[in-house]
């Protein structure tokens, strides 16, 4: 393998040395160059015969997470299923990764960042970019046409990472769908109501969910001058609205995208508008907007789910905002993003300054895709869905954040009694007390050594928050009775060996 290497440098070498000398039998230069890079590329398949040196870290877009944020995120994650489930959702899984052709077509400009894997077995895969078209996948496939589920697992996406924005290339979603045919609006202010219900229990701060709608989108282009066939292609540049500002956006338009200078000028005095029912009822007397059959079903929609939103006790959280447009292409009604509007929370997290501010931006987002089920089903048979996915790393940065600067402790264990005693061969007593407590359903653990120090344990007890510690000796054994001390108190209680579980339990209930 070096000799072949070598061999091959040397040719190269010559070849780019002698490039004068070629020049007799080859008709143009680029024809040189063009060998050259064959050469050049044939080396790089074989390998650098010199030894790289490895470096020992996790891809880019990924990290690792120690028990401190396990224990968060677990908490994070419990609110959350509690939310979906509190609404009557029950829950599915599908594969990480699909069938190319199932993932096609349905993201818009946003397809570029899906993954593809190199060895596919026989078929042609990619990792799940999200969780809504494998769900819409699954529905076409077992021929469901109701269902009320929630999804909480890893997507991938080939995006530039901000890992201190909650921005990674792989990624969980916490998904909340309504699949059926429902009268109008009903469902959509449900999700609504739990993106709001979430984000008020987790205590994030500060928020408004903007609300829009796709057929007010369409039929505002049109009324605008947009020709049909660039409304998806305006929609995504529109969507970048909440990231930079209106003349970068309009020169993307007109620059980019070929669209006329008046007719983005147009665009953008709509853009510029948000606030509730007032809004809807100003849209409603513009004449050329309530001409055209999308923009009016758009606004009967608007106001319809408002009205619920304010029943549903959340229209102060909520916006009308007519820049909203998500640049997802199966998107076909209602539209809504949650966002941040108080993320002063500092942190020092992978690589940036304990001063910056954690800013994450859309926390949730979702819509209705009635069209979505049809594009898999072989007769077109569409089932109406709406949903909302949580941005569940965004969150968890913004928590991480609040536990670091309130310096508080965070347990990452949920053990309740750690078996301690001070006297050597003690080791078969204590296996024997945590197994009564183990099989009496109480969580428990032991040291390790055989004849550890009485203070070790009790240090360990409370550095890791565990409540209570029942303890042993020979005497306590004598009488048949084991000692239990409370951590933080530091009081001790002696209690009959066969009442102990009894006594666990109630001190655990009220701890």
């Amino acid at each position: 393998m070096a000799a072949n290497l070598r061999l091959f440098g040397s040719v190269v070498h010559l070849c780019k040395r002698h490039a004068g000398m070629l020049q007799r039998y080859c008709s143009n230069t680029s024809q040189i160059s063009e060998e050259v890079q064959k050469l050049l590329s044939l080396k790089e398949q074989l390998g650098d015969a010199k030894p790289q040196k490895f470096q020992l870290k996790t891809p880019k877009g990924t990290r690792d997470y120690n028990p401190r944020q396990m224990a968060i995120r677990e908490g994070v994650f419990k609110t959350i299923i509690n939310c979906f489930k509190r609404h009557g959702a029950e829950t599915i899984d599908t594969p990480v990764f699909e069938l190319k052709e199932t993932l096609t077509g349905k993201y818009g400009e946003d397809a570029k960042l899906i993954y593809d894997l190199a060895d596919q077995g026989g078929e042609i895969l990619s990792l799940r970019y999200d969780l809504t078209v494998p769900f819409a996948r699954y529905l076409a496939m077992n021929k469901i046409s109701t269902i009320k589920r929630y999804h909480i697992a890893k997507v991938y996406r080939r995006d530039n990472p901000a890992m201190t924005r909650g921005r990674y290339r792989e990624f969980y979603q916490c998904d909340f769908d309504i699949a059926g045919q429902y009268d109008l609006m009903i469902p959509d202010a449900e999700c609504v109501k739990i993106v709001a219900e979430i984000l008020s229990e987790l205590n994030v701060g500060d928020f408004i969910i903007k609300l829009n709608n796709r057929l007010l989108l369409d039929g505002m282009f049109a009324v605008c001058g947009v020709p049909e066939d660039k409304f998806r292609t305006i929609c995504s540049a529109v969507d970048k609205l909440d990231k930079t500002f209106w003349e970068d956006v309009r020169s993307e338009m007109v620059d980019e995208k070929g669209l006329a200078p008046e007719v983005a000028d147009r665009i953008g005095e709509y853009v510029r508008l948000n606030g509730q029912l007032e809004l809807v009822e100003q849209l409603m007397q513009d004449e050329q907007m309530m001409k055209n059959k999308m923009a009016r079903q758009g606004l009967e929609e608007m106001k319809l789910l408002l009205t619920y939103c304010q029943l549903f006790g959340v229209l102060n959280k909520v916006s009308f905002d007519l820049s909203l447009a998500r640049g997802l292409d199966y998107y076909t009604g209602v539209i809504y993003e949650a966002i941040l509007t108080s993320t002063a929370e500092k942190a020092q997290t992978d690589g940036a300054d304990k001063n910056e501010s954690v800013g994450v931006g859309s926390v949730a987002g979702g819509g209705r895709y009635d069209g979505l089920v049809g594009m898999f089903d072989p007769k077109g048979k569409k089932v109406p869905c709406v949903g909302v996915s949580i941005g569940i790393e965004r969150l968890f940065s913004i928590m991480e954040a609040k536990a670091e600067a309130s310096e508080g402790k965070v347990r990452t264990t949920e053990t309740q009694v750690y078996v301690a005693s001070g006297q050597k061969n003690m080791l078969e007593e204590r296996m024997k007390l945590c197994n009564l407590l183990w099989e009496g359903g109480i969580k428990t653990e032991l040291s390790y050594k055989k004849n550890p120090k009485l203070l070790n344990q009790f240090q360990y007890a409370e550095e890791h928050g565990i409540p209570f510690l029942a303890i042993i000796g020979e005497q306590e054994l004598k009488d048949g009775v084991v000692k239990v001390r409370n951590t933080s108190t530091r009081e001790e209680e002696t209690f009959p060996r066969e009442k102990l579980l009894e006594e666990i339990r109630t001190r655990v209930s009220s701890s």
